[in-house]
């Protein structure tokens, strides 16, 4: 097995990847650290918000740092609290929903985020 390259240290500032979210039209900063096998990126979705994301290609690992809410993945729902860990496996149908309070995500991608292609058809 081959030994994957590794990556440069890196770092972010919470409050300044908030900022940089809160600045985009979908509430999320993409690729706030990313290495050849992992990328984190940071989700904002207000009280009250609608989550229209579709399925990914990635799992992903979902932290949450503030907020209180629903992630619905399939047909069951799962509370979500600050401190909780969710993880969603790649193509899953998933979104958050009943969002009481403004939701802060980490977002944990693997592979790293848009690394995957989805298959075509032939």
């Amino acid at each position: 097995m081959k030994a994957a390259p590794s990556a440069a240290f890196q770092a972010a500032d919470l409050d300044d990847v908030m900022a940089r979210a809160r600045a985009a039209p979908d509430g999320y900063a993409a690729e706030v650290l990313r290495s050849g096998l992992l990328s984190v990126g940071l989700y904002l979705l207000p009280a009250g918000g609608t989550d229209g994301q579709s399925p990914h290609n990635e799992d992903e690992v979902y932290y949450a740092v503030r907020g209180r809410a629903a992630l619905r993945v399939g047909t069951e729902d799962h509370p979500v609290k600050p401190g909780a860990l969710l993880f969603v496996p790649a193509q899953a149908v998933h979104h958050f929903h009943d969002i009481e309070e403004e939701l802060v995500l980490v977002v944990f991608w693997a592979p790293p985020e848009g690394s995957v292609q989805p298959d075509h058809p032939a």
